[in-house]
């Protein structure tokens, strides 16, 4: 309860959020810069001619209810929709209020999530059925990879028959982690639990008995959780920015709750930022954690990638100290970095290639 209000007040897109099930039949896209404090205090010192944020896209469809697997609702149109997504974000009723309808009647959070995971866990049970069919045919002709992989599905039917997700199975080796993302499985998507709740509920530093449900939930199954107030997110998202301050202090809130979700829903896709500075532009960019210099180049251009000598590097934090690259420079700590080195979060680079 309360996706597309959420989805409205991240994008500020104005799609329908009305109160009856299947409002949102089509998906809509919104794409949404990630907050990053640290952008500002570059602009501050570089005083470039633009800054551009890292992003992160978010899709709204349509809600799931029992049965979707063998087509209820909008079956197999809402989970082919989200097969296409990389992490779900589940925003979970966890509020009273008589005048909102609940599709299940009454408000409980745990069954709302377990409604989800079990669709999903039946869903994917007929994709390794019809999965296995096909593979067992490969692997009588002694294709090696095709048994592997059929190894893994026996593994998979056992561990989702039992009725946990996917993405708990434990996997050996690369090829199997391979394989496993080839499958395109529901269940082994993470999942970010938003409990939404009311404007009282959201000045309290305590949680209510359904957010704490949800939240103690989410770690049990390896996921994440946050609490917000979909309705008040959507008022902060069409106020003036010089109002949003005096709002936020009103609800006794540090920050917009969406920023807890967009930074949430980055780190489960297991992102990180690097920085390019300069008097034309600073920007932020997006790469994997673990990413080497060579890859974080090729998300600039793939002729850096490929052209790739050395990375001019320094940390953020460095140069909020110091206030410019010269006194980095004097004081020795603008590294040079080759092909083996691992970017961190903060790292402001300069590449230098060849092609």
């Amino acid at each position: 309860m309360g996706k597309s209000t959420l989805f409205n007040a991240l994008t500020e897109s104005g799609v329908p959020a009305e109160n009856y099930p299947f409002c949102t039949i089509e998906p809509h896209v919104g794409i949404v810069e990630l907050p990053d404090l640290r952008l500002n205090e570059l602009g501050k010192i570089y005083k470039p001619k633009k800054i551009i944020h890292a992003t992160v896209e978010f899709t709204d469809i349509a809600g799931i209810v029992r049965g979707a697997s063998k087509g209820e609702g909008l079956g197999n149109k809402f989970l082919g929709q989200i097969r296409q997504t990389t992490v779900i974000i589940h925003v979970v009723r966890c509020f009273e209020n008589d005048n909102i309808t609940h599709v299940d009647g009454n408000v409980n959070p745990i069954r709302d999530a377990e409604t989800i995971e079990t669709e999903l866990l039946l869903a994917d049970l007929e994709t390794l059925d019809k999965r296995k069919h096909k593979t067992e045919k490969m692997a009588r002709s002694r294709d090696k990879i095709a048994k592997k992989e059929l190894r893994l599905i026996n593994r998979l039917l056992k561990h989702c028959n039992e009725g946990h997700r996917a993405r708990t199975l434990p996997v050996d080796d690369t090829d199997e982690k391979k394989i496993l993302r080839s499958l395109h499985l529901l269940s082994n998507k993470p999942i970010l639990y938003i409990a939404n709740v009311d404007e009282a509920e959201i000045m309290q530093e305590e949680r209510n008995k359904h957010v704490q449900a949800l939240f103690d939930f989410a770690e049990k199954e390896g996921n994440s959780a946050v609490r917000i107030c979909a309705s008040i997110e959507q008022e902060i998202a069409v106020l003036p920015d010089d109002e949003k301050g005096l709002f936020l202090t009103e609800y006794n809130l540090p920050e917009p709750g969406l920023h807890k979700v967009i930074h949430a829903g980055f780190r489960l896709l297991g992102l990180q930022t690097y920085f390019t500075c300069g008097e034309q532009e600073v920007r932020a960019w997006t790469i994997p954690v673990g990413a080497s210099a060579p890859k974080a180049a090729g998300e600039i251009h793939t002729d850096f990638e490929r052209g790739f000598i050395k990375a001019e590097i320094f940390q953020y934090d460095e140069i909020l100290k110091h206030g410019s690259e010269k006194t980095l420079s004097d004081l020795g700590l603008i590294r040079q970095e080759g092909k083996q080195y691992i970017v961190k979060d903060g790292d402001c680079i300069f590449f230098k290639f060849n092609v």
